[in-house]
């Protein structure tokens, strides 16, 4: 029997480095060759490690969360044959041979402990007369502390049972004249201090702590998020748009679409009016090289859409957007977001926007302030559509379908009147929707 050993391949063109996300095996398992073995992420792309060989699994390098470099050792396989590396097996079982007498030693039962006698319980005080009050928590001595009288502890007890949500009324003091302790708040919290039955109602303090790992695509989101904020001074604008014409030519489409059309959102219109918009405004579809202060304007539009998945927020991009109709448009976002939901989205298919738009539907609120894509300069934000109503031109009160933009701008790059007249002309776009397929 050898040993092989599997490094941490080239997952992609100039990636130096992977995090450990998601282990699929542990020591002692037997694996056959191509088994997947566990997931590495780079970027927002996450990369299956599988097995070249059979073998059994004798050591795992790296922890969840770990950032591992390329050529780093990360499994050992006990396997038939020579293997690829020197050390015999035994040696690789070694450590984990020596640690069972430890694990062992620490489960011994412990020593019984001498069991002082009960003390004889102290004779009851009558109850005193209901004057409304119903603290009645008990001091050691059995009397019960008086309403309005309070509670003898110090100022640390005081500080940690207001972060816990606790009454000190309520609490059991084993200290001198029935002062609270730190030990006697911990067993209130874990309910098992005396007089605890008798609190108001029925609700009890919750002081559980989940600890949470932060790792995989969530760290990439939270990191990108933090540099983006930190290095971009954002600049926000919001403004009301009339989508009640949209609204009425999107659903005549939709009626209207041949078999094999995907089904309209107001995505593809937006996307229209963004294209339209960005020949008189170069400078919001654009990306900031901030390190060598060059800004890169783009005469394609990348556009990303901000997409929610189950490990977090993905940007997939739809290239090319000024050269495609509605329909492929809105066939893109469908297959974009179908691959980056199920995990099968492509490396360049997450990378290269030139401008994103976020939207969260029907809950989009009023408005938001969403945080920029970096390197790009723009976001358009997207609310939800409600229906209020509105004066027309001859003073009547008619329903219109209204939304909100709300849109954050790169403000070294892009000055106020520029983003609000940006904003104006997609406005008009989409007020007047004709006008998106009427070229010059």
């Amino acid at each position: 029997m050898g040993v092989h050993v599997i490094k941490l391949p080239d997952v992609g063109e100039g990636v130096a480095e992977a995090e450990f996300v998601e282990l699929h095996v542990k020591n002692g398992d037997e694996v056959q060759a191509d088994q997947t073995l566990a997931d590495v992420m780079t970027d927002k792309a996450t990369v299956e490690i599988p097995s070249p060989v059979a073998g059994k699994v004798i050591w795992i390098g790296p922890g969840i969360g770990e950032t591992i470099a390329v050529g780093t050792e990360i499994f050992k396989l006990e396997v038939a044959g020579a293997g690829n590396s020197k050390e015999p097996v035994e040696a690789q079982a070694e450590p984990q041979q020596k640690e069972e007498p430890k694990a062992a030693k620490t489960q011994k039962a412990p020593e019984p402990k001498e069991e002082k006698p009960a003390p004889a319980p102290a004779k009851p005080a009558p109850a005193p007369a209901n004057n409304g009050s119903s603290v009645n928590a008990q001091r050691p001595n059995g009397a019960v502390r008086k309403p309005n009288e309070k509670p003898l502890a110090s100022p640390a007890v005081r500080k940690s049972a207001q972060d816990q949500g606790i009454d000190l009324r309520f609490v059991h003091g084993s200290g001198p004249a029935g002062r609270i302790t730190h030990d006697d708040l911990e067993a209130y919290a874990a309910g098992n201090a005396p007089g605890i039955e008798a609190r108001s109602s029925g609700y009890q303090p919750n002081t559980s702590v989940e600890e949470i790992k932060v790792i995989g695509l969530r760290r990439k989101i939270a990191q990108k998020m933090q540099d983006a904020k930190r290095r971009i001074p954002h600049a926000s604008y919001v403004d009301e748009i009339d989508v009640t014409a949209l609204e009425e030519l999107r659903q005549h489409m939709n009626a209207a679409r041949k078999e094999g059309q995907p089904k309209l959102t107001l995505l593809p219109f937006l996307m229209r009016a963004v294209v339209m918009s960005v020949r008189d405004f170069p400078q919001v579809n654009a990306r900031y090289d901030d390190e060598n202060d060059i800004v890169q304007r783009y005469g394609a539009a990348h556009i990303g859409i901000a997409t929610q998945t189950d490990t977090g927020l993905i940007v997939p991009v739809v290239r090319h957007a000024e050269a495609n109709d509605l329909w492929t448009n809105a066939g893109e976002i469908k297959r974009l977001s179908d691959a980056a939901r199920d995990g099968t989205a492509k490396r360049e298919e997450l990378s290269g926007s030139t401008i994103t738009i976020t939207s969260l539907g029907a809950i989009g609120g009023i408005a938001s302030t969403p945080v920029i894509n970096a390197p790009e300069v723009a976001i358009i934000g997207v609310n939800k559509i409600v229906t209020r109503p509105m004066y027309n031109d001859e003073g009547q009160v008619v329903p219109r379908k209204l939304m909100n933009l709300s849109s954050s701008f790169d403000h070294r790059v892009v000055d106020g009147w520029d983003m609000a007249q940006f904003i104006q002309t997609i406005k008009a776009y989409l007020e007047f929707p004709a006008t998106m397929f009427m070229e010059n």
